[in-house]
């Protein structure tokens, strides 16, 4: 049995038939038959596009068939366009491909005349032929002979007149297809195309079928996930999307699609341990005797990626996350979004009307619904849908399966809201300890329509200071309060549920004091 290698033969297809798209890249998986011979032999597929990356190609034969693979590589190769048009060719170039469209329907039309000049001078010659023997035998019909004649050279002199006509517009063609090109061949060079081939080398014991699985990474291809909310009366409809954006160099047409948040490009190592001197001072006499503060605002939010510029990443809560298209998709190398439906459900929701007059003066219709979705919904755009058609756009955050969320649908013009604050400043000479009272008025009105019936209840929201050092207190005067707050959380957001009738308004009144020892500065 020779174990030399055979010559490569033609290129065998290896279409993709599964795609794993990750945050910033896309692993392809690629499966066909081979029929091998039994001993070494070097097999050449493709083509595959040229971003694959070399280092991660892996080969396997799968089935009963004895085989195993020595050795694969891609080989690349610059190759000129083929004949067909593309997309991303200039006008130049298709004007050219128009005009030889034009000339090829002319050389068949031409074609078809010549035919019909051909048939009606054969039929003249029979009909000669006919006269001539009639003639012989004494028998003359010259009226049917008169019109026959009459006819047949009608018809000539018509489709030769076209035919000339046809030349004429044929010749011109010529010459502006002719200048075309002379165009091109001064203003642009078509480029080649680098494609990508797989070189893979096999040994078999024997000759059967076996079934290749090629796998690599390709650059060029991410995701993002994206959301369709829809509230209807008291429950909310979920569609879970991702949209897929492929510049790869080829379709994928018909394959698994597989979503993950696995980030391939992050290195495994873990950081490095370097020295951290801690070195205490004594505090001077100036900073012994004062203390000094100052008002920040902080926003209360969880632990998440750092925000950048630009198409943020993919938020899946510190821990990989993995989804899959429920139906095979094809999405072409167009490097435009396309949206792939993931899954979609309906559960129960609860609305609340809400407002943060330090923040906005609107009224907003909150809803909350627990995620029945199956899988934890990552962060990303969601389209607001409602009883009136589409409402805006808002951002749902990364919510573990069974955890509750909160979208906001938007503003209600029926509601008005109005703040004021008012702050007085006292210090008292035997302590020197200063105490700022702040007073803030909430105005909340409603607009009805005629006929409008039924109380309805906005939740209002105010902030309190909260003191982290034990020289400033913050002390809520629940006796100036008109009224109490219903409740107030670590995080000093006071909160009332306020009902309000068609055409109604009310008042919400809040006073708290922060007092300070005379050693504090900054306040």
């Amino acid at each position: 049995m020779s174990t030399q290698p055979q010559p490569i033969p033609q290129p065998i297809p290896l279409p993709v038939t599964a795609v794993v798209c990750l945050e910033d890249r896309a692993q392809i998986e690629r499966t066909t038959d081979l029929e091998l011979s039994a001993g070494v032999q070097q097999l050449r597929l493709g083509p595959i596009s040229a971003l694959a990356v070399d280092r991660t190609l892996h080969a396997e034969l799968t089935g009963d068939h004895r085989a195993s693979v020595l050795d694969v590589r891609i080989v690349r190769a610059w190759t000129p366009h083929g004949p067909q048009p593309t997309s991303d060719d200039s006008a130049l170039r298709l004007r050219a491909h128009t005009l030889e469209e034009e000339q090829l329907a002319l050389g068949r039309r031409r074609d078809r005349l010549n035919a019909r000049l051909d048939a009606l001078g054969r039929l003249a010659a029979d009909l000669l032929r006919d006269i001539a023997e009639g003639s012989g035998f004494g028998e003359t019909v010259e009226s049917r002979w008169t019109r026959e004649l009459d006819r047949i050279d009608g018809e000539r002199d018509t489709y030769g007149e076209e035919l000339r006509s046809m030349e004429a517009e044929s010749a011109n063609l010529s010459s502006e297809i002719a200048d075309t090109y002379r165009a091109l061949d001064l203003a642009e060079e078509q480029p080649a195309e680098l494609l990508g081939h797989v070189e893979l080398t096999v040994q078999a014991a024997e000759a059967g079928t076996a079934r290749l699985r090629l796998t690599h990474l390709t650059p060029c291809a991410l995701w993002r996930p994206a959301y369709r909310a829809v509230l209807d009366g008291d429950s909310l409809s979920l569609e879970t999307d991702a949209m897929v954006w492929q510049r790869t160099g080829e379709d994928w047409t018909d394959v698994r699609l597989t979503l993950s948040t696995a980030r391939s490009a992050r290195a495994g190592e873990p950081p490095r341990l370097t020295e951290d001197r801690l070195t205490l001072t004594d505090r001077t006499a100036a900073e012994r005797r004062t203390v000094d503060v100052e008002f920040r605002e902080e926003e209360i939010a969880e632990l998440g990626p750092a925000p950048v510029v630009g198409l943020p990443g993919v938020d899946d809560g510190g821990e990989a996350r993995v989804l899959h298209s429920p139906v095979p998709v094809s999405l072409p190398t167009d490097g435009r979004a396309h949206r792939v439906p993931l899954s979609a459900v309906t559960c129960a929701a609860r609305s609340e009307y809400a407002s943060s007059p330090e923040l906005s003066p609107l009224v907003t219709r909150v809803v909350g619904f627990d995620n029945a979705s199956g899988h934890a919904l990552l962060a990303g755009p969601v389209d607001l849908v409602r009883d009136s058609g589409f409402t805006g756009r808002g951002t749902l955050p990364f919510t573990a399966p069974g955890a509750p969320v909160e979208l906001a649908f938007g503003s209600h013009d029926d509601y008005r809201v109005v703040r004021q604050s008012e702050e007085s400043r006292d210090t008292t000479s035997l302590t020197q300890r200063t105490v700022i009272t702040r007073t803030v008025r909430l105005h909340l009105s409603r607009f009805s329509a005629p006929g409008e019936e039924g109380g309805q209840v906005v939740s209002l929201r105010e902030r309190i200071p909260v003191s982290e050092v034990s020289a400033v207190e913050v002390r809520l005067r629940k006796e100036a309060c008109a009224p109490e707050p219903d409740e107030v959380d670590a995080d000093g957001i006071a909160r009332w549920d306020v009902r309000l009738a068609p055409g109604g308004h009310r008042t919400v009144t809040l006073v708290y004091e922060v007092s300070a020892s005379g050693k504090v500065t900054g306040l």
